[in-house]
């Protein structure tokens, strides 16, 4: 939740935005690519502002602020209708009473996806195949390679894909074609456990509690409580090399095309010019 002094430089971005505009009279805009820079400009501080402040406030009067806006930015004290203490009173009640609904909801969900857990795992340490350990980790081999098992202090290699126990995936290096190296003690306690029980060249199913993932805080793109699913294949140095050069050759041949398509735009933007 932002404080009362960011709410404060919020608006005043708002102001800066109707600044854009040719006067102080509201009308409507129809914003497109080709439009004056100023008003792209002020569309753009608009919308940023609104998209990143819709979950703080998401009860916010725009006619309100809007009025706001307008009567600060006249500079005419008349138009005022509260005080600065009076803002500033209101501005704090509003953000703690936001701070606690946002707390209550945080921990409703935590609550939740905490039971969700525990059933899945439940249910999961049943099926063939998969194992448990002694602080809670699930695991399932899918293929065991015949390499050395890591230690907590290597750097390893790895492609993996992870997602939560819903099926949604929230990140993959298989997808983004590249695999990833990291020192195994720098990451989150179930990879730490996991991948040491891996012989490199295998690949591996690992299901993680939350205390042994991202816990009661979560982050950006994990809740509270949530039990990780990570598909993880832990490379030798041949797969890894493999996979980094397979990665750089992509790459490499999306910017030529990218040359390629630009290349190709110069004809046709210089008849443009000309046709002028």
């Amino acid at each position: 939740m932002k404080t009362v002094k960011t709410l404060l430089c919020t608006s005043l971005v708002a102001a800066l935005l109707m600044m854009t505009g040719c006067n102080n009279t509201a009308k409507s805009v129809n914003i497109t690519d080709k439009s004056p820079e100023l008003e792209q400009v002020g569309y753009s501080l608009g919308y940023l502002m609104g998209s990143n402040n819709k979950n703080d406030i998401p009860d916010l009067n725009i006619e309100a602020f809007e009025k706001g806006i307008r009567d600060g930015y006249s500079g005419d004290e008349k138009k005022r209708a509260l005080t600065q203490e009076q803002m500033e009173k209101v501005l704090m009640e509003y953000q703690k009473k936001r701070e606690a609904e946002i707390t209550k909801e945080v921990e409703a969900k935590a609550k939740a996806n905490k039971e969700a857990g525990e059933k899945f795992l439940a249910e999961n340490e049943k099926k063939e195949g998969v194992q448990k350990t002694a602080s809670g980790l699930q695991y399932k081999v899918i293929t065991e390679g015949t390499g050395a098992k890591p230690k907590a202090t290597d750097t390893v290699t790895v492609h993996y894909e992870g997602k939560l126990i819903d099926g949604k995936v929230f990140d993959s290096s298989y997808e983004r074609g590249e695999p990833v190296s990291f020192r195994l003690n720098e990451v989150i306690k179930g990879w730490t456990e996991g991948v040491q029980l891996m012989n490199t060249g295998s690949k591996y199913e690992l299901y993680i509690p939350s205390d042994l993932a991202y816990g009661e805080t979560g982050n950006p793109n994990i809740e509270p409580n949530s039990v990780l699913i990570f598909t993880v294949e832990l490379l030798d140095e041949a797969a890894a090399k493999k996979a980094q050069a397979d990665a750089k050759a992509k790459q490499e041949a999306q910017m030529a095309e990218l040359q390629k398509l630009a290349q190709q735009t110069k004809p046709e933007e210089a008849k443009k010019e000309a046709a002028k």
